[in-house]
């Protein structure tokens, strides 16, 4: 019944029952890893660099990745909650994209200094610093830049923490404007914006680096040969939302429900404002089911990764996804993955399927042909632009899907339009 009494509940009762998504996988954690375990793996995941892709089930345990995501995501509530906020839509998202990429990238350590730069631009703008909450609590995707200037081993401790501390600052200063930015460029046609900034704030900073002589290598961490257990956990929280759904909103919830599938899903949506909490948890729960199956479908590995971007799709589906423009989507990426010369089921292209779901308003906007096109151009992008920073940009996909509804939507319009002109004089 996670979440499904939100219209029935006090503002602290909300934010507590969010509190127990966090809470659940943090009790998995502890199941699936020995305790004595579980806190030399945070300390590790902590220590070990971050860039794409980084399992923390690997790195620190599958107790520890859970504990660590957990940990985060509490924290990101409650800072939410003690900034006076109300509960929104971008607030369930806010908390699941932490959670989910707490598995593979952010960890308590590496988010603050993030934090403290949008601290310091509402300050300098004399704002609220709950104005820009949620673009700090998105643009710690820029995590693993921190870290990775923590690594660099020929620098004396004391410069790199300084160092590393005043690049997280500068990014969490220039993101509130870069963000608002190029949000006009793709229109709220993609949903990760604060992707698409991050990745141009990764390029330079990553650019500066290499220029200095600091290089990044690739890397790939990826867990194996559990998938039936996460299944398992994933459809056992889902089936809980959905029954708490039905249980507190009946017919309405499913009323409401259906509102939320005629919706293009555009940036600025927010289905929990606008549809109420038992239809939202529904959507939530019957999108989570899905990616969660297609996954295992594809022959993909259920992981800190994967578990990740499930669950960015759970947490938008609070603020513009759903069934009808995330699977068009997701088939142009499967369909890609038949005919180019890379396989569904391995690392990169797995992760492209899940996260190429911010495109969704084009499906929900121009239709499912549309959504094919988005998905299967969004592959390409997906898994090659991510070169250009080496990785630390954790919204990789963010930064694909910007570039592919830049440049995708504008000629969707354009031929929209000329054949409502042509109608128009047919009709003349």
């Amino acid at each position: 019944m996670i979440m499904a009494h939100m219209n029935h509940l006090s503002r602290r009762g909300k934010f507590l029952l969010l509190s127990t998504i966090p809470l659940y996988f943090m009790v998995c954690g502890f199941l699936l890893q020995p305790v004595n375990e579980i806190w030399p793996g945070i300390v590790t995941l902590i220590r070990e660099p971050d860039f794409l892709i980084t399992d923390y089930f690997v790195v620190g345990g599958v107790g520890a990745a859970f504990l660590n995501a957990g940990m985060l995501t509490l924290l990101s509530i409650a800072l939410i909650y003690f900034l006076g906020m109300e509960m929104d839509g971008h607030t369930i998202t806010s908390a699941c994209l932490m959670f989910g990429f707490s598995l593979f990238g952010k960890n308590l350590l590496n988010i603050w200094a993030v934090m403290v730069g949008i601290w310091l631009y509402a300050k300098y703008h004399k704002m609220p610093v709950s104005k820009y909450i949620y673009i700090g609590l998105y643009g710690t995707s820029l995590s693993p830049i921190i870290t990775q200037i923590m690594q660099i081993g020929q620098m004396p401790l004391i410069f790199r923490v300084f160092l590393a501390l005043g690049a997280g600052m500068v990014i969490g200063f220039v993101l509130p404007p870069l963000a608002t930015h190029v949000h006009f460029s793709h229109k709220g046609y993609s949903l990760y914006n604060v992707g698409f900034a991050a990745g141009i704030i990764a390029t330079v900073i990553v650019s500066l680096l290499k220029s200095f002589g600091i290089t990044v290598e690739s890397r790939l961490i990826w867990y194996t040969g559990n998938t039936m257990t996460f299944f398992a956990i994933l459809c056992i929280l889902f089936a809980g939302m959905a029954v708490g759904a039905f249980y507190v909103g009946g017919r309405q919830a499913v009323e409401e429900y259906r509102a939320i599938l005629k919706c293009s899903g555009i940036g600025g949506t927010d289905y929990l404002r606008d549809n109420g909490g038992p239809a939202t948890v529904l959507n939530m729960a019957v999108n989570g089911f899905l990616s969660t199956l297609m996954v295992v479908i594809a022959g993909g590995d259920l992981n800190g990764p994967t578990i990740g971007g499930i669950f960015t799709i759970v947490g938008f589906s609070s603020t513009g996804k759903h069934i009808r423009n995330i699977f068009p989507i997701m088939m142009g990426v499967y369909l890609a993955g038949l005919t180019k010369y890379w396989s569904i089921s391995e690392p990169s292209p797995m992760l492209a399927f899940l996260f190429s779901t911010t495109l969704a308003p084009i499906s929900g906007e121009f239709g499912w042909l549309a959504g094919l096109l988005a998905g299967f151009l969004h592959s390409s992008v997906a898994l090659n632009v991510g070169i250009v920073y080496g990785g630390m940009n954790l919204y990789n996909n963010g930064f694909a899907g910007g570039i592919i509804a830049t440049f995708l939507v504008p000629v969707i319009q354009s031929i929209r339009d000329r054949r409502a002109r042509a109608r128009e004089e047919d009709a003349l």
